[in-house]
């Protein structure tokens, strides 16, 4: 199995990149420019990697199913779902391997994805939603499987979540890529109050049709819910019902789904 890490322009053209069969890193001493994105590549797939594009992320173990994954470097607006130091700076490092099983083996919250973007279509898990608040980065989909929980504030790093400008149509689908196997859904609810609002209850759908209501409160924290392991390839929250308060602007900050791969 070969890696490949790049780094291409605007263009597509390739600044720099190296290739290896086992831990490979690139080292990028220059800064980014509008438009740059990091490119893996590998001859063998699907595979589950592990991969950090820049050192001030913690590394993901993603699931690959294509044989390139394109992460655009971000600037502006979407700077704002990083920690400050991302992607800044003239020196980069970035590192990529094949996981190994005891990583990919053992029970784990399947629905993290740092890595993951709006037009991510060949790594999972992969977010998407029906509505986003305003189209702003920092209340994209992809921000309830940041893994970041903090939640007593909203806007900007760490405080991302996704926001369902006031739809309560809303619905929320965390894509897997493949089958997995799944025995608790943990949410956790944005807690900026009283800027805030929070939901009583929202639905937790399967990709076999199967359903469940899930209870929710006022609580700043994570609320777990363990249901009997069903096998899907995805999971869907939506029919999210309100709490009676004045505040319009509930909003998810972090899903989990704990399980196994099949």
């Amino acid at each position: 199995m070969t890696i490949t890490i790049a780094i291409e322009d605007k263009d597509g053209a390739r600044l720099r990149e190296r290739t290896g069969s086992d831990n490979v890193y690139l080292v990028h001493e220059s800064s980014y420019h509008p438009g740059e994105q990091i490119v893996i590549e590998t001859d063998q797939f699907p595979c589950f990697l592990r991969l950090a594009v820049d050192a001030a992320l913690a590394p993901s173990i993603i699931f690959m199913k294509e044989p390139r994954f394109s992460f655009p470097v971000p600037f502006d607006e979407q700077t704002m779902i990083y920690p400050p130091l991302a992607f800044s700076g003239t020196r980069h490092r970035i590192m990529a391997r094949l996981a190994r099983p005891p990583e990919t083996e053992a029970p784990r919250n399947l629905a993290i994805n740092i890595l993951d973007h709006a037009d991510n279509r060949s790594t999972f898990p992969h977010a998407t939603a029906t509505v986003e608040t305003r189209g702003e980065a920092a209340f994209a989909a992809r921000n309830a499987i940041d893994g970041e929980i903090a939640a007593d504030n909203h806007g900007f790093w760490p405080y991302t979540s996704w926001g369902i400008n006031a739809d309560p149509d809303a619905a929320i689908t965390i894509h897997f890529g493949r089958p997995v196997r799944i025995s608790e859904v943990t949410l956790y609810t944005r807690a900026d109050f009283p800027h805030d609002a929070w939901w009583e209850q929202a639905s937790l759908t399967l990709s076999d049709g199967w359903t469940t209501d899930l209870p929710l409160g006022k609580i700043d924290g994570p609320q777990r819910h363990a249901i009997e392991d069903r096998i899907t390839d995805w999971i869907r929250i939506d029919r999210l019902i309100k709490a009676d308060d004045p505040s319009p602007f509930p909003a998810l900050t972090q899903i989990e789904a704990w399980g196994t791969e099949v």
